[in-house]
């Protein structure tokens, strides 16, 4: 039996903490505490007081037995609870997890927005004699094939990254892989065919996002985290979107856009392949931390050895290796009268170096929460089904703004002089057609403007109004932004120009109606994206299909975003074609309140809908970073 306290002969000169304070999630004395409470649990006795560090010496634990008479002792101030206050980004735990997460999905949204900069103009490149409105089906066909390919192995993945044999890591790497391999193959391609295939091979290999979910979820189980860490998510597809477009707008076609380049045999033979190459080379950084940082969360798996990690240790003790940084170490005991289960007891001290004749300390084995697997067919419960309702309309008129948006802005601008469709006259305010004509480097500067103000408003408006609504109320409220958003999009065309056509649009006025536009839409998406996954995840009716729903998920998703590009590039072409360029807009405006409407059946779960035999209470209480 264990018990701690404090030292009477000098207790002043000691900082005291309370148990709470010491085992609060973020704090790095987390581990120390929870071995403590639970040898002096198991003892029996022990006095509930308080674990105390001291200045010079760090940690002091007493190890003997304590009185029970706890009268006199001053009880130590109690730390401020984050329960009604707004979470900051550094009360996160598990950083250094989240971070490489954040890497990882970075990569991805980084390589999808680059190509949709130059993919109009791709495809123009693959066959130069085919009318706009063609192109614009072929640009909805090859946007959406990467989602249909991840429709039919979504679910696959998600089941895989459930089972003992690969787990979360393992499904996450092998998506970056094929995402790489698609990217380099997407960027010498010759045809539209060959583009086709290699998009769908990047869709087959990555189901990603869903797993990427449920190990946020895993890593961060408090509620009170989860606005701001299921926020990392989303804000990093904004900072790709930042990114992506400008690269793609700056990499694209060398030959064409920079006369240095002009002789160059290579970017003439393959003009779109330097930003694939570029996107590779972070992709490849981002499956190379993976497999040395990123910990496996499965709660089978947490436990085995991973060579990756080991190397990963190895090369940072390297690095590190006279970094005399505090942190917490095993202290053995060398009193008989103690068990060998007690040198789990903690103390603040220098970490010990790599090359120190003691063995590096072990990771204590973690209980698992659950021992029985819910059936697949007990998942789609009356709350599940209508989250994932939910989820097919919002990724369905989302991910068509999405496909429409580049092809739109790429779209020549309505000549009077030359009208298409032949003798067309506009007649406002519905019957009018054309685009916005704006280059690859444009078109990137329009899309870095949408993720922009997206990661403005996730780091200074989300977190805050969200706390103060909820999640299940914010995503609500913001829902009803999507319909005005797509109502007002097609009216970009007419806004008058500083540039007479067929010249691109360009002036004040075109720059500040985008930029409206885009507020109205990134307000939208930056509250409802996030709180969608978090809906989707606690929908989840027992941990042990958490990667599985992710995984259904993702499938939703991927079949609303299979279906709205494809239909909206064929109606957005029908309507080029017959001078309604708006009525695919407007239709999505109809989804959009669909899914208003839907969400009032939506309840935010627990994640532990459904009990079984063998489960326990889950201990939410996160180690620091």
């Amino acid at each position: 039996m264990v018990g701690h306290g404090y030292d009477t002969r000098n207790q002043d000169d000691y900082d005291t903490l309370s148990d709470d304070s010491l085992g609060a999630p973020g704090h790095p004395t987390n581990d120390a505490v929870r071995q403590v409470n639970h040898l002096r649990n198991e003892g029996g006795g022990g006095r509930p007081g308080t674990v105390v560090a001291s200045r010079p010496d760090g940690l002091y634990i007493d190890t003997e037995i304590a009185p029970a008479n706890t009268e006199g002792v001053p009880r130590p101030p109690q730390p401020t609870k984050l329960a009604n206050n707004v979470v900051g980004w550094r009360d996160l735990p598990k950083k250094d997890q989240l971070l490489v997460i954040t890497l990882a999905r970075l990569s991805e949204p980084l390589t999808q927005t680059s190509l949709q900069a130059y993919m109009f103009y791709q495809l123009r490149w693959f066959d130069p004699t085919l009318p706009d409105a063609a192109i614009s089906r072929q640009a909805g066909i090859l946007h959406a094939s990467f989602t249909a390919a991840q429709f039919f192995t979504a679910l696959l993945w998600g089941r895989i990254a459930d089972s003992k044999l690969a787990g979360r890591k393992t499904v996450i790497m092998f998506g970056l892989l094929g995402t790489l391999v698609s990217c380099l193959g997407f960027g010498f391609s010759t045809s539209f065919y060959q583009a086709l295939v290699f998009r769908s091979l990047g869709g087959i290999t990555n189901g990603n996002i869903g797993v990427m979910r449920t190990m946020i979820s895993e890593t961060i189980v408090e509620k009170k985290y989860q606005s701001r860490a299921f926020l990392i998510l989303p804000m990093t597809f904004n900072i790709g979107v930042i990114i992506g477009p400008i690269l793609g707008g700056v990499l694209s076609d060398p030959a064409g856009s920079y006369p240095v380049f002009e002789n160059v045999e290579f970017f003439k033979k393959f003009p779109y392949a330097m930003p694939n190459i570029v996107s590779a080379v972070f992709l490849g950084t981002a499956l190379l931390l993976c497999w040395l940082m990123l910990e496996e969360t499965h709660d089978a798996l947490r436990d085995s050895r991973d060579i990756g990690l080991i190397l990963g240790r190895k090369l940072k003790g390297l690095f590190w290796k006279n970094h005399d940084a505090a942190a917490y170490i095993p202290l053995p005991s060398h009193d008989p009268g103690i068990g060998v289960d007690t040198a789990a007891d903690y103390e603040l001290s220098p970490s010990t170096p790599r090359n120190s004749a003691e063995p590096a300390p072990k990771r204590p084995t973690t209980r698992r929460r659950y021992t029985s697997r819910l059936p697949f067919w007990r998942i789609f419960t009356r709350n599940v089904s209508f989250t994932l309702v939910s989820h097919f309309f919002l990724a369905f008129h989302v991910g068509t703004f999405n496909s429409l948006w580049f092809v739109f802005l790429s779209t020549p601008v309505y000549n009077p002089g030359d009208p298409d469709p032949p003798g067309f006259k506009p007649d406002l305010p519905f019957r009018f057609t054309g685009g916005l004509g704006l280059p690859p480097r444009s078109v990137g500067l329009a899309m870095a403007i949408l993720g922009t103000i997206g990661i403005l408003m996730q780091l200074l408006l989300y977190p805050r109004l969200s706390a103060r609504l909820g999640t299940i109320h914010s995503w609500r409220t913001f829902l009803f932004l999507f319909p005005i958003t797509y109502l007002v999009v097609p009216f970009l065309s007419v806004v008058p120009s500083s540039t007479a056509p067929p010249g691109q649009k360009t002036g004040l006025a075109i720059w500040a109606a985008i930029g409206g536009v885009l507020l109205v839409q990134v307000s939208g998406r930056t509250f409802a994206l996030p709180a969608q996954t978090i809906l989707v995840n606690n929908c989840t009716p027992h941990p042990s299909v958490l990667g599985t729903v992710h995984g259904i998920g993702q499938s939703v998703s991927s079949l609303a975003r299979t279906i709205g590009p494809v239909a909206g590039g064929w109606l957005y072409g029908l309507g080029l074609s017959s001078g309604l360029v708006g009525g695919v807009f407007w239709g999505m405006a109809g989804v959009a309140v669909s899914g208003v409407v839907i969400s009032f059946w939506v309840r935010e779960g627990d994640g532990h809908e459904i009990w079984l035999d063998g489960d326990e209470e889950e201990d939410t209480e996160n180690d620091g970073p």
